[in-house]
């Protein structure tokens, strides 16, 4: 009886169930997407049984489609956006609220209350991250000032806390397991990276009770076994990571100073600096890369919010092409070098920036300029903030020289060659680009014993595509210098 390894990525605007072979073959796909509530401006939500059912869906269906019973899934890895904040009532399960969304921007105000140079000193060497809206804390600060009684209830141990791998989890136990892992853990705010365990400064700072917070596991661990109603049997979880975690593993970075950039909704670069934490001077986030046997493995992390989200933006909201499959083609014939600039600062931007006020704008427009200027200048703005985020490793003292690439971006070859020529650096696309999904299946797999180590994971990857930079030094530098001023217009 043929056995596979079930991933469940819940992404922010789609879930997908994904079966891979043991050998890391994608065997089959089911992807569901859902809807994004946008109560007020900078306001991001989702709503928590859109989360649950299309999770449950969509893996149920990858399991009828392929008449497979559940005992032929050795395990389940879940992995997960990041962030994204959800509180419910732990007798009932009922969320007190939406889940608010790692991009929701409404807690800006509130940060700003806290911010001084003692409050971010800390915050920064305890979690390695900023005080910034895109965190956990922040939001759950928000739920519990904003329902009514949910301090009270929460201090009363009533509630439970989690990002969505945590919900989920406890979905798929009916609510017998409250666990996350140390990769989501760190995006918390709350988790001190260097001693593993949730802060008891951190915790007062926010006035959150301790009551509500998950047990903090190994990315590969026990976390639990699904309800037997669900799938017809229980199933194993043996593998949690936040996505961009998921897809650092799945690219088989496990060495320090390798590095990869995750093109999905938004942008993800992130460069393992194995067991040293390495704190920025530039803004960009200090954390868990993953933690396997009790051993924990740090990263250097940039995020931008809007990569394939811009894109979607072009579709649905300007409805200049029909999908973001044509953007190749369209772009073939236009010149690098066109004077449109898009800064897709929708919600702010996020590293090095850090800027919750900045919008979006399109810049440098004449008659000349047509859908594929717009377009590309779209397409450009991912390669333009990769670079942000370079130029930003690189004053930290590291420079990534080879990044491995995954996302649905990836596929836009155009896209790849810019990148590669505006960072002046290799870019390689895996053969599998299913790589979060495949990196969560990797920690099920070593905990479930299909894996036997780290070295054995890093043989099963393989480039289908290498990129090379063409383009000259003085060129590169002259559009970026174009691009950090169209950055700044949008920062007055």
């Amino acid at each position: 009886m043929t056995q596979y390894l079930l991933s469940l990525d819940q992404g922010t605007t789609s879930s997908r169930a994904i079966l891979f072979t043991p050998d890391g073959k994608t065997f089959a796909t089911v992807q569901q997407e859902f809807a994004q509530h946008y109560p007020h401006n900078g306001w991001v939500e989702h709503k928590p049984e859109d989360i649950w059912q299309t999770i449950l869906q969509t893996s149920r269906q990858v399991l009828q489609q392929q008449a497979l019973k559940a005992e032929q899934i050795i395990a389940i890895g879940i992995t997960n956006q990041r962030e994204t904040t959800l509180v419910w009532d732990r007798q009932t399960g009922e969320p007190l609220y939406n889940a608010i969304v790692w991009q929701d921007r409404r807690t800006a105000e509130y940060c700003d209350s806290l911010r001084n140079d003692q409050t971010v000193e800390m915050i920064q060497q305890k979690t390695g991250l900023l005080l910034d809206p895109y965190f956990s804390a922040t939001k759950i600060r928000w739920i519990l000032d904003h329902v009514s009684g949910a301090q009270q209830r929460a201090e009363a141990g009533e509630l439970a806390f989690g990002t969505v791998d945590t919900y989920l989890l406890w979905r798929l136990t009916e609510g017998r397991v409250h666990r996350t892992d140390a990769t989501n853990a760190s995006r918390t705010l709350l988790f001190n990276i260097h001693q593993q365990r949730w802060d008891e400064d951190l915790l007062a700072l926010f006035n959150i009770p301790a009551a509500m917070l998950p047990t903090v596991l190994d990315c590969a661990a026990e976390f639990g076994q699904t309800s037997a109603h669900i799938y017809g049997s229980p199933i194993r979880v043996c593998g949690i990571a936040g996505d961009q975690q998921a897809a650092l593993v799945g690219h088989a970075c496990f060495q320090p100073g390798m590095a990869k950039s995750t093109y999905g909704t938004g942008c993800f670069l992130m460069l393992n600096t194995g067991n040293k934490v390495l704190k920025s001077e530039n803004r960009l986030l200090s954390t868990v890369a993953y933690r396997l046997n009790g051993k924990t493995s740090y990263a250097i992390e940039g995020s931008i919010f809007m990569a394939g989200a811009t894109m979607k933006w072009l579709v649905e909201g300007l409805k200049l092409i029909k999908d973001a499959a044509e953007s190749e083609t369209l772009v073939q014939d236009v010149p690098l070098d066109h004077g449109v600039f898009l800064v897709p600062s929708f919600t702010g931007l996020g590293a090095p920036y850090w800027d919750p006020n900045a919008r979006g704008a399109i810049l440098g427009l004449t008659r000349d300029s047509g859908i594929n200027t717009i377009v590309a200048a779209a397409l450009q703005s991912v390669g333009y903030q990769t670079k942000d985020l370079q130029k930003a490793m690189e004053r930290d003292g590291i420079r990534p020289t080879v990044l491995r690439v995954d996302g649905g971006m990836v596929k836009n070859n155009w896209v790849l060659t810019f990148l590669a020529n505006i960072l002046g650096a290799v870019v390689e696309r895996p053969q599998i680009t299913e790589t979060t999904a495949l990196g969560v299946a990797y920690l099920a797999g070593l905990q479930a014993g299909v894996y036997q180590s780290l070295d054995e994971l890093a043989s099963m990857w393989h480039c289908d595509q290498r990129f090379e930079p063409s383009m000259p030094a003085a060129e590169r530098n002259a559009l970026y210098a174009k691009w950090q001023h169209a950055v700044a217009q949008v920062r007055l």
